[in-house]
C-alpha cells in the first residue's frame, strides 16, 4: 500500500481515505520538517525575550490579556488540553479520528504554527502504529476551531484519555506503551497549535465528500434499473435536451443514464406505451445533476481545507505573528449543509421511484407491492415504509446548522460556525441515502423478476442485477426482509455494484464511473 507524503500542500481526498480508512502509512516531507523547525525558532525567541504574543505568552479566549511566565508556559499548554477535553456523545468512527490526526499533522507541516517537529512526528507515529484516540462526537462549536474533539485527540499524545489499539479500547498511556510510543510534553504554543483548527469537521466532511461521488453514481445505476422495471421512456435522456439547458451536472447525469441503459430491451420511446413518465423518472437528470454539481462544489471547498492553515496566531517566516480567525469553520459549515441537502434530494427522488415500483396504480402493470400473491403476502409494502422513514429523517437533518450561532468565551468568541454539527448531519444523511438506494435496487430487481426476468436488461444493469441476486434471492412468499436490505447496503457501500456495471461500459466511461476524487 502506498505511503502518503505530507507537506501541507498536496493532500487530496483520495490520499486522506487511504490513510483514514485503509491504513496507508504517512511520512512527513523533509521540506516540511525544515519549515516546522524555522517556525519553532520564532516561538522560542518570543518566550525567551518575554514578548507578549497571544497564545504563546498569554492565556486563551477571554484570558488573552493574562500574561503567562516562561516557567508556567508548559503547564499552560497541558492545562489547555485537559480543560478543553470535555466532549460528550458516542465516539467518532476510527476512520474519522485517523483523518483528524492526518489533517492536523498536514496543517502543521505547512510550517506556520510554531510547533516542535517532534510533536508533529508523534502525531504521525500514532497513525502509523494504529493508536486511535477515543474522541466524542459532540461538543464542538466549530470556532475557535474544533477545540473539544481535537483536545481529546491530543490527550493520548500526553499519555491521558482513551484510545483503541488493535481492536481494544484502553487508556491512552496503555495504548502508547503497547505501540512502543512514549507520551510527549508540550512547550509554548503547542497545545494551541494542536487544537485550534477545523480538522474534526473537515475529517467528517472529507470522508462524506469522498463517498458522495460514489453514491451519486450508484443512484444513477438504481434509477436505470427502476427505469427498465417500469418500462421508462428514454427520450427524456436525449443529449440535445440537456445541452440546451447547459447545466453541467444535468448533462453528465443524463449521459450516465444513457450509458447504463445502453442495449436495454426493457425501455420504451415516447408514445409507445405512454407519452411521458412522471418526474421521478423523467427528471432524474435534472435532480441528480443538481446534486452532482453540489457534490462537486462542496468537494472543492473541502479539498482546499485539507491543506489549509487554520491556527491562531499564525507564525510567518519573517517573524510576524498575526492573530486572526482562520480557525472559523464557516466555509466548511456552509458546504456541509449544502452537501446534506444535495444528498437528501437524491434519497427523496429515490423513494419516489420505490413508490412507483410498489404502487399498482403507478407501476405500469406490476403486481401490488411486488408480490405475486398479494393479500396473503405483503411483499415490499413495508420496505417502502422503511425508505420513507429514512427520507423523512433526512428532511429533519437537512435543516442547516450553519445559520445558528451561540456566543462563547464571555462573548470574546461571539459568532461560531457549528460546522462540526453540519458535517455530522451530512454524514448521517449520506448513510440514510445509502440505505434508501439499497432498497430501491432491491425493489427494482424484484420488479425485473416479476416482468419475466433480466434477459432484457442492459448489459451494465444486468451485471448489477446478477450481483444482487448472488446475495439475495427473489422474494416469493413473505420472509424476514432486513437481512436482504442489509446485504444490498453492503454491496452499495463496497462499491461492488458500480464495479460490476463498469465492466460492461466503454473503457473511458468505466474509468469515469469508478473515479475517486
Amino acid at each position: 500500500m502506498e505511503t502518503v507524503l505530507i507537506d501541507g500542500h498536496g493532500l487530496g481526498l483520495k490520499q486522506l481515505a487511504l490513510v483514514a480508512r485503509y491504513g496507508s502509512k504517512v511520512e512527513l516531507s523533509a521540506a516540511a520538517a525544515t519549515k516546522i523547525n524555522a517556525s519553532r525558532r520564532i516561538v522560542d525567541h518570543c518566550v525567551d525575550e518575554g514578548l507578549v504574543r497571544y497564545g504563546i505568552t498569554t492565556g486563551f479566549g477571554k484570558f488573552c490579556d493574562v500574561v503567562i511566565s516562561k516557567e508556567e508556559n508548559a503547564l499552560l499548554q497541558r492545562n489547555l488540553i485537559m480543560s478543553h477535553a470535555c466532549g460528550i456523545g458516542d465516539p467518532f468512527p476510527e476512520e474519522v479520528v485517523r483523518a483528524m490526526i492526518l489533517l492536523r499533522a498536514n496543517a502543521l507541516a505547512v510550517g506556520f504554527s510554531g510547533i516542535k517537529l517532534e510533536t508533529v512526528q508523534a502525531l504521525v507515529a500514532m497513525l502509523n502504529t494504529g493508536v486511535t484516540p477515543v474522541v466524542p462526537d459532540k461538543g464542538s462549536l466549530g470556532s475557535s476551531g474544533d477545540l473539544v474533539p481535537l483536545s481529546h485527540m491530543v490527550l493520548v499524545l500526553l499519555g491521558m484519555g482513551e484510545a483503541t489499539y488493535r481492536g481494544r479500547r484502553m487508556s491512552g498511556a496503555e495504548a502508547l506503551a503497547a505501540a512502543g510510543l512514549h507520551p510527549i510534553a508540550l512547550a509554548a504554543k503547542e497545545g494551541l497549535a494542536l487544537i485550534n483548527g477545523t480538522q474534526a469537521m473537515t475529517a467528517v466532511g472529507a470522508l462524506a465528500c469522498f463517498d458522495s461521488g460514489k453514491l451519486l453514481r450508484t443512484a444513477e445505476l438504481a434509477a436505470a434499473l427502476t427505469t427498465q422495471a417500469l418500462h421508462g421512456i428514454t427520450d427524456a435522456f436525449d443529449p440535445r435536451l440537456h445541452e440546451l439547458r447547459g447545466q453541467a451536472g444535468q448533462v453528465a447525469s443524463a449521459k450516465a443514464l444513457r450509458d447504463f441503459l445502453a442495449g436495454s430491451r426493457m425501455t420504451t420511446r415516447q408514445g409507445q406505451e405512454r407519452v411521458q413518465d412522471a418526474y421521478a423518472l423523467r427528471c432524474v437528470p435534472q435532480v441528480h445533476g443538481a446534486s452532482r454539481d453540489a457534490i462537486e462544489y462542496t468537494s472543492g471547498i473541502v479539498a482546499r481545507e485539507l491543506n489549509a492553515v487554520t491556527d491562531n496566531p499564525i507564525i510567518f517566516p519573517d517573524g510576524d505573528i498575526i492573530s486572526g480567525g482562520n480557525f472559523h469553520g464557516q466555509p466548511v459549515a456552509l458546504a456541509m449543509d449544502f452537501l446534506g441537502i444535495a444528498l437528501a434530494e437524491l434519497a427523496n427522488i429515490s423513494e419516489r421511484r420505490i413508490e412507483r415500483l410498489v404502487n399498482p396504480s403507478l407501476s405500469n402493470g406490476l403486481p401490488a407491492f411486488l408480490s405475486s400473491n398479494g393479500g396473503l403476502n405483503s411483499g415490499f409494502m413495508i420496505v417502502q415504509y422503511a425508505a420513507a422513514s429514512l427520507v423523512s429523517e433526512n428532511k429533519i437533518l437537512a435543516h442547516p446548522a450553519s445559520v445558528d450561532s451561540i456566543p462563547s468565551s464571555a462573548n470574546q468568541e461571539d459568532h461560531v460556525s457549528m460546522g462540526t454539527i453540519a458535517a455530522r448531519k451530512a454524514r448521517s444523511i449520506l448513510e440514510n441515502l445509502r440505505r434508501v438506494l439499497a432498497i430501491e435496487i432491491l425493489s427494482a430487481c424484484q420488479a425485473v423478476d416479476l416482468r419475466g426476468g433480466p434477459a432484457g436488461l442492459s448489459p451494465a444493469t444486468a451485471a448489477a442485477y446478477r450481483l444482487v441476486r448472488s446475495a439475495v434471492p427473489t422474494l416469493g412468499p413473505d420472509r424476514v426482509m432486513y437481512p436482504d436490505i442489509e446485504a444490498v447496503i453492503a454491496l452499495v457501500a463496497e462499491g461492488s455494484l458500480l464495479r460490476a456495471a463498469a465492466d460492461h461500459l466503454e473503457a473511458a466511461t468505466a474509468s469515469e464511473l469508478l473515479e475517486t476524487p
